[in-house]
């Protein structure tokens, strides 16, 4: 029986590793939850999985909750020690990881420190303090099991074989709902239209960043830590119909490809279950219908977020630290209407010129450069409020 702490038990990771942990009771236990500010179906979810812990990140939503679920055997804490708590508890065997943004940084930090296992779905630790996560994980012998579908993907493919002998790893992206547009009509585009995916259901933020290819930027940053690849072996391509997850080329001319429906379950069940594999999460591919496969070159004169992270990722330091937090308001200043969906490219890269580089290491210069990027983004957003961009 494999112990469970899950953060971000509320979103669509939490909800899919809820999914997989409830078809095989008998091998996953969940011991702890973690969620936002979602109190009634995280009650729903204390009432079925009676975790020992749960923790929210509001204190008053945590109230909320303790009236829901009465006096039983699931204690209630909250705030970012709420979820540092559930993180490191000593029942768990493994942390899946899937707070949204930079929240989930710290949790997974300690859940590290406190020697778990991580199925990391979180894509932000790894941009933000890559150099600090590998080093924990290596000092305290713990794996680190991508979730994201393309990590999982290369993670698959590249079990058993050296990475000498890779020539480069393939990220795929789905190309997100505007792919193919030009910059004047990206630049009218609203937030519903962003939240529109095509493909994936997921939360506001990780929708958003898919729709400006940010996500691809940061999972461009963790492939280099997860995988130990430079930039330069680290290539993207679209490919709109999201079945081939992610590809490995090796030197001989070989590629090799991971190929399955879009549904989290898969990665999420092997990433619990490595190297064993469950049987039916997801539907088998049926090729006929799918009939073809295309493949594009992204546009990163129309959609930059890819050439920011490349920048980053070469920069190294804090500098991928910075383009994180920049981004995260610009998705949010976005989302209030306060500048346009072409302005959150351009404010990055506004606070990532303003910044004269640092070193990550330690957590606490992460977070004070995450904190300083957040006040340059904000005066950012002010400033790109006013134009026509």
């Amino acid at each position: 029986m494999m112990h469970i702490a899950l953060l971000g038990s509320t979103g669509s990771i939490g909800a899919s590793t809820l999914d997989v942990v409830r078809r095989y009771p008998d091998r996953y236990r969940i011991s702890a939850l973690a969620a936002g500010g979602n109190v009634e179906l995280l009650a729903r979810q204390v009432r079925e999985f009676q975790p020992r812990l749960v923790a929210l990140s509001d204190p008053g939503a945590a109230a909320r909750l303790r009236q829901l679920i009465g006096c039983g055997c699931t204690e209630v804490c909250a705030g970012i020690e709420g979820a540092t708590v559930v993180a490191a508890m000593d029942e768990a065997d493994m942390v899946v990881a899937a707070i949204a943004g930079s929240a989930g940084l710290v949790p997974t930090y300690s859940a590290l420190r406190a020697g778990k296992n991580i199925a990391l779905a979180n894509k932000e630790t790894m941009v933000m303090a890559g150099s600090l996560i590998t080093r924990a994980a290596q000092e305290k012998g713990c794996r680190i099991i991508p979730v994201d579908s393309e990590h999982s993907a290369i993670f698959q493919l590249l079990e058993g074989r050296s990475l000498h002998d890779v020539r480069r790893i393939v990220l795929t992206a789905s190309g997100g709902p505007f792919f193919g547009l030009s910059r004047h009509k990206l630049a009218e585009v609203t937030p519903e239209q962003a939240l529109n995916h095509p493909r994936w259901k997921m939360g506001r933020k990780v929708t958003t960043d898919s729709a400006t290819l940010m996500n691809k930027g940061l999972e461009i940053i963790e492939a280099h830590w997860l995988f130990g690849l430079p930039a330069g072996q680290i290539g993207v391509i679209v490919h709109p119909q999201s079945i081939i997850h992610s590809m490995v080329e090796f030197l001989d001319g070989t590629v090799f490809a991971q190929l399955s429906e879009p549904d989290m379950r898969a990665p999420i069940a092997y990433a619990l279950s490595c190297p064993e594999r469950l049987h039916n999460i997801v539907k088998p591919l049926d090729f006929a219908r799918i009939g073809s496969l295309s493949f594009f070159e992204p546009d990163m004169a129309c959609f930059p977020t890819i050439r920011l992270a490349y920048r980053a990722l070469e920069s190294g330091g804090l500098m991928p630290a910075v383009m994180n937090a920049a981004n995260e308001v610009g998705v949010e200043k976005f989302h209030e209407r306060a500048i346009s969906f072409t302005a959150i490219a351009q404010l990055i890269e506004m606070v990532m010129d303003a910044y004269t580089g640092g070193s990550a290491d330690s957590m606490e210069a992460v977070l004070d450069a995450d904190r300083w990027a957040r006040h340059e983004a904000a005066l950012a957003a002010t400033q790109l409020s006013g134009r026509k961009n």
